[in-house]
């Protein structure tokens, strides 16, 4: 009788799933769009498919064309064309295909392989740990929990709509006690004078220092995207959770403190408000608040958002926060560029407004006038390079500023600093801000250019 402890084992893997794939996208670009937030060079089985694979991650991130031939050249020029078969196995992948059908169910059984794969090596790594008997066993079992955790992550959609997300946090409350613009409206006389909308294809920076209203100035802005200009909107939060998110568009809205809000102290007639804001549960406003996105997550979710939900103005909050390309996560300012480039590349590409925010140095608090400056922007000047549009907001009275030299009051007074505007003047306009409900609104002081 066979010895079954003996039998050689072959690991978990799916060659003719994995086959399809790779012929699937060298035939249908977009088809990448959908497996790529679920499976990496890493989840092939194949050493050659892994090669082919990252080929291809290669092209699409440098925003070329994914066929036989472009794939071809780029596996030639990086020495590696025939470590994968040659020209011919390329060729061979494409004439087992003849659609991307059903690509992501395909995406899904290679990642559960390489699952498979890597739960038997960390078993098999903490067996034999065990065995030495070198670490505390305790410690062994939080490090398996934690890789595994980790192995079980994806980057998965974690897109909500807005209507959903209102109806948990209302419940979460209960328990808990024609324009004449050509781009995409902000709601507010004074910037849509200057910008004439927020245009198609272009890479809007909104910059300043903390505390200056920049999340806030960005959901009015999502708000009367959608409500007003009936866009739909996607929100890449990588800071606060769809839930925060949620409240301030609530208080907003509603003119319910925040403070109540978050401290569950709503009455009837404030419940009453919120089922009543119908223009905003009936808007299309998507929330993902994936932490430490990857810019290349970024721009397949939002490919799929634009193809499947005609998604027509791109957020993200903020930009310091995406993950760049792995080859320069040890050089800061060379991260931040290429990020800053992939933004302009998706506005671009997808023909949407794409408005990032981004954080200001601190060189601002060291001088004598606080106003922001181009220079000002973080650890890359890059984002001035790539940005069609960079836009400062500053708050006179954070800095201790009462009146203007023409004596009007800059109490509750917003500048919002068009200080680059590729296609338009370099303008500034005036907002007034109500920081306890979170809400923007015009202000009645005339738009100068120089207003101190």
């Amino acid at each position: 009788m066979k010895n079954k402890s003996n039998t050689l084992h072959v690991p978990p893997q799916a060659m003719e799933i994995e086959e399809v794939i790779l012929g699937a996208v060298m035939l249908e670009r977009e088809a990448y769009h959908e497996i790529s937030n679920l499976i990496n060079e890493n989840s092939f089985y194949d050493l050659r498919h892994q090669k082919i694979f990252k080929a291809i991650k290669s092209l699409f991130m440098a925003s070329q064309p994914i066929d036989i031939l472009t794939v071809t050249n780029h596996l030639r020029n990086t020495g590696e064309l025939e470590a994968v078969g040659g020209a011919f196995y390329i060729t061979e992948l494409t004439s087992r295909v003849t659609s991307s059908a059903n690509i992501e169910h395909h995406a899904l059984i290679v990642m559960q392989k390489y699952v498979e794969r890597e739960t038997i090596r960390l078993v098999a790594e903490t067996s034999q740990n065990i065995f030495e008997g070198s670490s505390d066993i305790f410690n062994i079992h939080d490090n398996l929990i934690i890789s595994i955790q980790k192995l079980t992550e994806t980057n998965g959609d974690q897109v909500s709509e807005l209507n959903n997300i209102i109806t948990d946090r209302l419940s979460y409350y209960e328990t808990k006690n024609d324009s004449g613009l050509t781009g995409v409206t902000s709601g507010f006389n004074g910037i849509d004078l200057i910008t004439s909308g927020w245009q198609k294809s272009n890479l809007i920076i909104l910059a300043g220092r903390p505390a200056m209203g920049k999340t806030a100035l960005m959901l009015n802005f999502a708000r009367n995207a959608a409500v007003l200009g009936e866009i739909p909107v996607v929100i890449f939060s990588l800071e606060m959770s769809k839930e925060q998110l949620t409240d301030r568009l609530i208080a907003s809205e509603t003119g319910i403190s925040l403070d109540l809000i978050l401290n569950r102290g709503l009455q009837d007639h404030h419940f009453k408000k919120i089922h009543e804001m119908k223009e905003l549960i009936d808007s299309q406003i998507f929330i993902d608040d994936t932490s430490a996105l990857s810019i290349q997550a970024f721009r397949s979710k939002c490919a799929r958002l634009k193809r499947n939900n005609k998604v027509g103005l791109i957020i993200v909050d903020y930009l310091q926060l995406m993950k760049g390309e792995p080859e320069y996560k040890n050089n800061r300012e060379q991260e931040i560029s290429s990020i800053s480039r992939s933004l302009k590349a998706v506005a671009k590409d997808l023909n949407v407004p794409v408005i990032a925010l981004s954080q200001l140095s601190r060189k601002v608090e060291e001088r004598a006038d606080k106003r922001p400056m181009l220079s000002d922007l973080r650890e890359s000047g890059s984002i001035e390079q790539d940005a069609d549009q960079v836009v400062f907001l500053f708050r006179p009275e954070y800095y201790g500023i009462k009146e203007d030299r023409y004596g009007n009051s800059m109490i509750g007074i917003t500048e919002v600093i068009f200080a680059k505007n590729r296609n338009g003047a370099v303008d500034n306009a005036l907002l007034s801000f109500n920081g306890a409900k979170m809400k923007f609104c015009d202000n009645a002081l005339e738009i100068t250019q120089d207003l101190f």
